[in-house]
């Protein structure tokens, strides 16, 4: 359990305002970056609820990051109340974050670890690999509906908790370096791939682009829209965005384009078999009417435009991120076995690959769908 007993992790459970005694506390779900279990109570029906531990590792500033989920959900709850009114159950829409005995946020304990805790969502399910055009649908709307209402939140409330997270040239500056001091001797290796990346280089910073021109409008985002963060109902609609820390001022084309990159490939995210990797269309086309559904009520023509740009940018940059640290030994992402790093970098490329075959058939499919809406 992550160096912590049943009954360590119990103790840290009761530091937050729970009902009942913890009855039980086990790991849950499978994200890459923090350590999550569910712990449940003998509270009045089993109360069940989510405890993790932050990587302030990799969030530096877990204070800014507790300080954006309390905003961005609080903004959401006046929202869904005000506009959908006599909506039920808004903790079954937005997370709600279980405050310490102490009243903060979250709780650090003697170990310097920072924990917090959430209303663990029952008779929800997400999914890694996104199986039908209902699901990706919902998952479009799931997230233009999360970037619509906090269209009217003043972005400048809102902490960059990881500076340049989503800036291709700081990522692509990460991976030089990482050539460069080929701390565990992996370059040799990998020549074919970064050949790849150095020929698309320029192409990859047109958002960055347009943002430098004054095109684009700064929106509060996700800025980690896997399709495994939208929880959906036992009737595979969108009931729930998660998964809130990377919550920062960004553009609405890396949300669009991240998703797509987990909803498009037919594959898994760190797919072996490259031939496996290919493009699903038709779930392309269901999350893109889903989003418009929702987010053509604020969306710029610029912004419409620069959707693609994303298309193609994150399979591209999420290489760059595997790469560098397969480069780097491999302390950033959880791995299973040595080369996982490099297998998910492979796949990655694989799929800028078919999105740059078909990108005329998908650019269409993005006007059609905007025109449907606007």
């Amino acid at each position: 359990m992550n160096d912590f007993s049943p009954a360590q992790l119990a103790k840290l459970a009761n530091e937050f305002d729970i009902e009942g005694e913890v009855m039980d506390v086990s790991p849950f779900g499978s994200g890459h970056i923090n350590d999550t279990f569910r712990v449940i109570t003998d509270g009045s029906g089993g109360a069940r609820y989510l405890l993790q531990r932050v990587n302030h590792h990799v969030f530096k500033d877990v204070a800014a990051v507790m300080e954006n989920i309390q905003r961005v959900t609080n903004h959401l709850k006046a929202r869904y109340a005000t506009e959908f009114e006599g909506c039920n159950h808004l903790d079954r829409r937005v997370l709600t974050l279980i405050p310490a005995k102490d009243a903060e946020s979250y709780h650090r304990d003697e170990r310097s670890n920072f924990w917090r805790m959430f209303i663990l969502l029952d008779g929800t399910r997400s999914y890694d690999i996104v199986e039908t055009p209902q699901q990706a649908r919902e998952g479009g709307r799931a997230f233009g509906q999360f970037q619509r209402l906090l269209a009217d939140l003043d972005v400048g409330l809102i902490h960059e908790v990881l500076p340049d997270f989503h800036h291709i040239g700081n990522r692509l500056g990460q991976l030089g370096r990482a050539v460069d001091s080929d701390a565990v001797g992996r370059v040799r290796r990998v020549q074919e791939e970064l050949s790849f990346i150095k020929d698309r280089e320029r192409r990859m910073h047109a958002i960055l682009e347009l943002a430098a021109q004054g095109r684009l409008p700064v929106r509060i985002t996700h800025n980690d829209t896997k399709f495994n963060n939208v929880l959906l109902d036992d009737g595979d609609r969108a009931q729930c965005v998660i998964d809130l820390d990377t919550v920062m001022p960004g553009y609405v084309a890396y949300d669009f384009g991240d998703a797509i990159r987990t909803i498009i490939n037919r594959a898994a995210e760190d797919e072996a078999d490259l031939d496996n990797v290919q493009l699903n269309i038709p779930l392309f086309e269901a999350y893109a009417d889903g989003y418009f559904e929702e987010a053509h009520q604020f969306l710029t023509g610029d912004e419409v435009a620069s959707l693609m740009e994303g298309v193609l940018l994150f399979p591209y940059m999420q290489a760059v991120r595997f790469l560098t640290d397969f480069l780097e030994g491999d302390h950033y992402y959880k791995t299973h076995h040595a080369d996982h790093n490099l297998q998910r970098t492979r796949a990655q490329l694989k799929l800028v690959s078919e999105l740059e075959a078909h990108e005329p058939e998908l650019r269409d499919i993005v006007a059609r769908v905007a025109a449907r809406y606007q």
